[in-house]
């Protein structure tokens, strides 16, 4: 039980003291390049599943 209280508080001071937080700004510029690549990747897939879609319907009308 010794063990699990230290951890805790431990893990506490850490969190207080020794982690940096960024600032908002800093949060709000990262949270939007994690959105626009977010999206980015998001129509390349939507892309390649069209060509792919296309080629498959164009492999299986041949038969």
């Amino acid at each position: 039980m010794d063990k699990i209280k230290l951890y805790l508080k431990e893990s506490y001071d850490e969190l207080l003291h020794k982690v940096t937080w960024p600032s908002w700004s800093q949060l709000m510029v990262t949270s939007n390049v994690v959105l626009i690549s977010s999206l980015i990747i998001a129509a390349l897939i939507f892309v390649f599943d069209m060509v792919s879609k296309t080629i498959m319907d164009f492999i299986y009308g041949l038969a």
